[in-house]
């Protein structure tokens, strides 16, 4: 019943949604859904479903469901750009890939001082049109979501693309970086840290970074949880909340890092988009299926 899958940590939660509101199940048959982004001008949402390495579409008007690319080189986050071009993480391909107008594949970045990408994870766009991606090793750790390869970097770091092309490493002291996304003035950079997943006495965080024109300040720890599993996609709304994903659905926290609530889902949720004609529709990309929620607030839109 609706009202039944929230759960409310700090009052201010409740001015966010709307207790009536139902969870949507708008597809169902996946291995591991990631990597929503919604396209206003064609009305609809794609996600990747990696382990069966593709890209699936989902049309706002009618409901239907089809698959948008298959192969797609285990793509895992997307984007769009400030132009409405689909920008995309690939594990297999190991680089960031845009799909241009006409339909052809600009490959944006595949590597760093010569050296190979592992496996680029998750994607945004800066108000000036550079892009910055996280890029951990799942892709190269096994043969499920991607071709395992050891590392030619060595490391996990964060990159931010130059409209120009020039590609930079912003971020180094982090296990496995996954989730990213600016605050709503792009004063911010949040990026989540899934490095339990490796080393099993991490603690899932999200992390803070200031941001100065292409560069960041110090990292701090934003958000710290023994209890909600790994945070890996996440959103920023409009009022600097932050929707991410976790265990036991999309917890939403200020952005001073308090819990204010939970959405609950009873699948582990691996990232969440803003989206639908006034960007108050929470798309959420569950373990094997497609969900949406309206809620009360309104996702940032650069």
């Amino acid at each position: 019943m609706p009202g039944e899958h929230y759960e409310i940590v700090d009052e201010r939660f409740r001015k966010l949604i709307h207790k009536n509101a139902n969870i949507d199940l708008l597809w169902e048959g996946g291995r591991w859904c990631e990597g929503p982004a919604y396209l206003a001008a064609g009305k609809y949402l794609v996600w990747s479903d990696i382990p069966n390495d593709r890209v699936m579409r989902w049309d706002e008007c009618s409901g239907a469901v089809s698959v948008f690319e298959q192969p797609c080189r285990n793509q895992n986050g997307h984007t769009v750009d400030l132009e409405g071009r689909l920008v995309a993480c690939e594990h297999r391909g190991r680089q960031v890939s845009r799909i241009e107008h006409d339909g052809s594949l600009t490959i944006l970045a595949d590597r760093f001082e010569g050296k190979r990408f592992n496996s680029p994870n998750d994607v945004v766009v800066k108000s000036d049109g550079s892009i910055w991606f996280t890029d951990p090793s799942y892709g190269i750790d096994s043969e499920y979501e991607g071709d395992q390869s050891p590392s030619e970097i060595g490391s996990r770091n964060v990159y931010r693309i130059a409209p120009d092309g020039a590609v930079t490493c912003v971020v180094t002291d982090m296990v496995q970086p996954n989730g990213l996304g600016f605050s709503p003035d792009e004063s911010l950079l949040y990026v989540a840290d899934t490095g339990q997943t490796h080393k099993p006495d991490h603690t899932p965080r999200i992390r803070s970074y200031p941001v100065t024109g292409d560069r960041l300040g110090e990292g701090a720890d934003l958000i710290v949880s023994k209890t909600a599993g790994l945070f890996d996609g996440f959103r920023v709304d409009t009022g600097g909340n932050i929707w991410t994903s976790a265990r036991d659905g999309v917890h939403c926290y200020d952005a001073d890092g308090t819990l204010l609530g939970k959405i609950l889902i009873d699948e582990v949720v691996a990232n969440v988009v803003f989206g639908g004609r006034k960007k108050n529709r929470l798309f959420i990309c569950a373990t094997t299926t497609l969900r949406s929620i309206y809620v009360n607030a309104i996702g940032v839109a650069r």
